[in-house]
């Protein structure tokens, strides 16, 4: 099974150094990078030629100005698909684009490419946890009869010696060993939270099926995309409890919190009739806490107030 993995990088070269490594370090051989750096002048470039030279993956780079973090994610999917190719000079151009032969400059990563099964986000300065990390994705794939989407535990640095695990909805599932289990993600779900992309592995079909992601947003594309495949598309989420990425969160997704969720919530307006987003508004923090209850057993004490309250309302003890 050959995994792409893409990351994306500017001006981060000590951050996109311990990307490389961790990469680098994974047992799996099958595994091509695809690194996309929007021309980066503080030494990112000298890093990926290095890493270029000397690591025993495939590596395609390309460094050139970009529109922003998910216009690099989409140039990176292209590659791996072979939509996308990258001449000498490290440039990338969409392999329909038309040139006459003379002009047409030499390039690779499109002639007899053998496309990935599935693909990984990791962006510069999220690295995978250990090296044997793929080797259990992989295994876990193969377990579970190569489901479409398939995540793992990230954990994030706070960049002060603090670590937290985000399981991602993973704790539904009591897995005491290291299998996939489906889990299912509800609109609810997605308005709280979103499957983390980088501990993430999504079958390449998808991305042709659903396409890529919205270059007019700034933070929550990937949630969108999410949304699109998983709650209005029906594709199947599978969670195994494998420690995958450590991700760090000095990115803008995690620093300017009060944007993410006014993005977000415009993208749902643009999803859902006003009628139901407005329900979503009123009751997803009550639905919230029904699932707290009801994880805890302790939903039969407000059912039994509920019914109490049915019984005043209905022999007008109350109005």
């Amino acid at each position: 099974m050959k995994l792409s993995i893409v990351t994306v990088n500017y001006n981060d070269a000590e951050g996109l150094r311990k990307t490389l490594a961790s990469v680098a370090s994974q047992t799996y051989s099958n595994i091509e990078h695809v690194i996309v750096d929007a021309a980066s002048t503080d030494g990112s470039v000298e890093a990926i030629k290095e890493y270029a030279d000397t690591s025993k993956h495939t590596v395609i780079w390309s460094s050139e100005k970009d529109k922003g973090i998910y216009n690099g994610m989409n140039k990176g999917i292209e590659i791996t698909l072979g939509k996308r190719v990258v001449d000498v000079f490290n440039r990338s151009e969409r392999s329909e684009d038309k040139y006459s032969e003379a002009n047409r400059p030499k390039r690779s990563g499109v002639e007899n490419k053998v496309l990935p099964d599935y693909i990984q986000i990791l962006n510069s300065g999220d690295v995978l946890a250990a090296p044997d990390v793929t080797d259990r994705m992989v295994k876990a794939l193969e377990e579970t009869e190569y489901p479409s989407i398939l995540y793992g535990n990230m954990i994030r640095d706070f960049g002060n010696g603090k670590l937290s695990k985000d399981v991602c909805l993973g704790e539904r599932v009591k897995c005491r060993e290291l299998k996939a289990q489906e889990v299912e993600w509800t609109m609810d779900d997605f308005i709280k939270g979103t499957v983390n992309h980088d501990p993430t592995y999504i079958h390449r079909s998808l991305y042709e099926k659903y396409g890529l992601y919205d270059e007019n947003l700034k933070i929550c594309s990937d949630w969108k995309w999410f949304v699109n495949a998983v709650v209005f598309g029906g594709e199947k989420l599978h969670y195994v409890p494998i420690d995958v990425t450590i991700f760090d969160t000095t990115g803008i997704s995690e620093t300017n919190l009060d944007f993410r969720e006014k993005e977000r919530h415009a993208e749902l307006g643009k999803m859902l009739p006003a009628a139901i987003l407005k329900d979503y508004d009123q009751y997803h923090f009550p639905i919230s806490q029904y699932k707290r209850l009801k994880k805890y057993h302790l939903w039969g004490l407000v059912y039994f107030m509920e019914r109490v309250l049915f019984k005043l309302e209905k022999w007008r003890v109350l109005k």
